[in-house]
C-alpha cells in the first residue's frame, strides 16, 4: 500500500529541513494534536496517538539534503515513512512525504483513511514550519 503525500513549500532550506527531519525529536511539532506519548531515543522514536497503538520509528536511511526514510521497528508492521526534499531557493524548499507498507488487503482497508489523515496531518504541520 503506497500513500503519496502532497508536496508542499516550506520556508526552510533544503539543507535546513534535511537537518529539521534528521533530527528526531523535531516529529513531535509535526505529529496530530491527538499525540499521547513522544519519545526519543537515538535513531528512533516511539509515538502513541489516542485510539491508536504505539508505534516506534527507526531512521533508516537518508541521502544528503534530499532524502530521509523512517521505517518501522516491528517486524509485525512492514512499513516506511519517506521524506522527498527538493530544493527552491536558499530560503524554501519543496517537501512530499510517502507511506510505503506491506498489509494484507483486510488490513490495508482498515488503515488507509487513518494513515492518509496522518500523512496530511504531518504534511500540512511541515507547510506550517517557518
Amino acid at each position: 500500500m503506497n500513500i503519496n503525500g502532497n508536496k508542499v513549500v516550506v520556508n526552510k532550506s533544503q539543507q535546513g529541513i534535511f537537518h529539521f527531519l534528521t533530527d528526531l525529536k523535531n516529529f513531535e511539532q509535526l505529529m496530530p494534536e491527538s499525540i499521547q506519548k513522544f519519545e526519543v531515543d537515538n535513531d528512533s522514536f516511539i509515538f502513541g496517538l489516542k485510539g491508536m497503538p504505539e508505534i516506534r520509528l527507526i531512521l533508516k536511511e537518508k541521502t544528503v539534503y534530499s532524502n530521509v526514510i523512517l521505517g518501522a521497528a516491528s517486524s509485525k508492521l512492514n512499513f516506511e515513512l519517506i521524506a522527498n526534499i527538493e530544493e527552491i531557493d536558499d530560503i524554501s524548499s519543496k517537501v512530499q512525504l510517502d507511506f510505503k507498507g506491506e498489509f494484507n488487503m483486510m488490513m490495508a482497508m482498515m488503515v488507509k483513511k487513518p494513515l492518509t489523515s496522518f500523512i496530511e496531518t504531518l504534511t500540512n504541520n511541515l507547510e506550517g514550519l517557518s
